[in-house]
């Protein structure tokens, strides 16, 4: 069809002239217009029948009608599902692409779009969806956690006080289904124990976790070289997922996460605001519920929801949970004292080999054992202690000279206090009754002995009755009583020894008498 149609005067002029035997070139000088549109109306002429002069019944518009017929309309071109394409190309199972799914459509299709125009049609598709429908992660790809800015509230009941629960948000990134839970806080314990009941309810665990920069995973925040709490990395490790931080005050990085966090705050937390709970477990069932109906609710526009797409797509491609659960574990690195033990938790004190006296080390403890390590070795293991001691020491870690002490029983102490005395024996045993546990006793009665051999077994005999008689069981009483020299003082009680008779001292007598 010519750029710009000749006036309906010109068109005549050039069907005449043409019938008066005049070459396209002249014509188009006459009417001053190019040879090839005059060619081109000359070649719709001769297709339409038409010649000079014009039928009596042939108007403008029928000139026009002739010459520039309507193209017959064209059989509507077929469209594809575009949700199918959509899920062939996100699932990635089989290395799917776009152009693959374009060549299987077209082979059924030979009439259909070509490649362009068939991505320009799934690009505008794809505009009026839901934002989480235009994720373009792989199934099982990716887990996208963080904490919501609104807290939830929950009261006790007996003191009345009203709590702040943070909620932890997670979502995976290909169906965008969500999991949340009210937690105590932001702390390790809570953040690593919100992941291990992430993956149990997704019954899988994702190829990569990410997470905010929250303090209590992500000990340096760092792009490129983020440096994780080592409770969390070893958390991640036992369940197979890469921990990969997002970059700091890039909220981008986590687009899903910040969705799925908006979408807890509209449809989770808002319609719970005006509800009264007495347990964060109560708290966790009501979200539980809003959480459901969320996941099962179709995206605007679409028949599917976050739930059936993590059925179709994203649970048979999640990983396997392990065979046990994770157990909670601490990490503190620690240095080992003089006396080879190091401090774990509550204050307690745990034995290591004393070659690595003074050395620097790491401490894991879960709530049943403590593991001690040495360059990612381990090098000791206790199990947990809840009791009153202070002190856990493995036999094999001490050095000989102190195993030969370790070896005194509580026999063997009281057998040998009798041997001293019949008072120092019974010394020794009221002294190992006096303790919650006797081994808290024998420093005292190793104690004793140097004592015997720097003052006599006379002189020890003599302070432990004193102690006994005075009920001050302890060593540091029986030292003292002999640093005092209160051993060779009568016990208190008991009678006063007969003077001693000499011809210079004289009794009551002799002075009745003199008068």
């Amino acid at each position: 069809m010519p750029r710009k149609r000749l006036p309906v005067r010109k068109t005549t002029e050039v069907l005449r002239l043409h019938a008066a035997g005049m070459s396209a070139r002249d014509i188009a000088a006459a009417v001053g217009a190019a040879r090839s549109t005059v060619g081109e109306y000359l070649r719709r002429a001769d297709a339409a029948g038409l010649s000079w002069p014009l039928p009596d019944d042939v108007d403008d518009e029928g000139l026009w009608a002739l010459l520039f017929p309507k193209a017959a309309p064209a059989t509507e071109r077929p469209v594809p599902d575009w949700r199918q394409v959509h899920t062939e190309v996100r699932s990635r199972r089989h290395h799917v692409t776009l152009r693959l799914v374009w060549l299987e459509w077209r082979e059924q299709h030979p009439e259909g779009w070509g490649y362009s125009q068939f991505c320009e049609h799934y690009r505008r598709w794809l505009l009026t969806k839901d934002v989480v429908m235009r994720l373009s992660y792989a199934p099982g790809e990716r887990m996208f956690v963080d904490f919501s800015g609104d807290k939830a509230t929950w009261c006790d009941p007996e003191t009345g006080e009203v709590h702040e629960a943070d909620v932890f948000v997670a979502v995976l990134g290909c169906s965008g289904m969500l999991y949340v839970e009210a937690t105590r806080g932001q702390d390790l314990q809570s953040w690593v124990g919100a992941h291990v009941h992430a993956f149990e309810t997704y019954g899988g665990v994702g190829e990569v976790t990410v997470p905010d920069n929250l303090r209590s995973g992500v000990t340096k925040a760092c792009f490129y070289d983020p440096e994780l709490n080592p409770t969390y990395a070893e958390a991640a490790g036992h369940y197979g997922t890469v921990v990969l931080p997002t970059r700091t005050r890039k909220p981008r990085d986590k687009a899903a996460a910040e969705a799925g966090v908006l979408t807890v705050e509209r449809w989770v937390l808002a319609p719970l605001r005006h509800r009264q709970f007495f347990s964060l477990a109560d708290l966790n069932a009501a979200i539980a519920e809003r959480v459901a109906e969320v996941n099962a609710r179709p995206f605007r526009g679409e028949p599917t929801s976050r739930k059936d797409l993590f059925c179709e797509l994203e649970r048979p491609a999640l990983r396997p949970l392990p065979a046990r659960r994770y157990e909670l574990a601490e990490w503190k690195k620690v240095t080992a004292s003089i006396d080879y033990h190091v401090e774990g938790p509550d204050k307690k004190y745990y034995s290591v080999p004393h070659r690595l006296v003074r050395q620097r080390l790491e401490l894991r403890a879960t709530a049943t054992t403590v593991e001690v390590f040495k360059a990612g070795r381990r090098v000791a293991s206790h199990v947990r202690c809840y009791d009153r001691r202070r002190y856990v020491t493995d036999p094999a870690h001490m050095p000989a000279s102190h195993r030969a002490h370790a070896e005194w029983t509580p026999s063997k102490l009281i057998s040998w206090g009798q041997s001293v005395s019949e008072a120092t024996g019974t010394f020794v045993e009221q002294l190992l009754a006096s303790r919650p546990h006797p081994e808290h006793a024998y420093r005292a009665c190793l104690g004793l002995r140097r004592l015997a051999r720097q003052h006599g077994d006379d002189r020890l005999s003599a302070a432990c009755a004193r102690a006994l008689a005075i009920g001050s069981i302890s060593y540091s009483s029986v030292k003292s009583i002999l640093a005092e020299g209160l051993d060779r003082l009568a016990l208190p009680g008991a009678e006063a020894p007969p003077p001693p008779t000499h011809e210079n001292l004289r009794g009551p007598a002799y002075w009745s008498e003199e008068a």
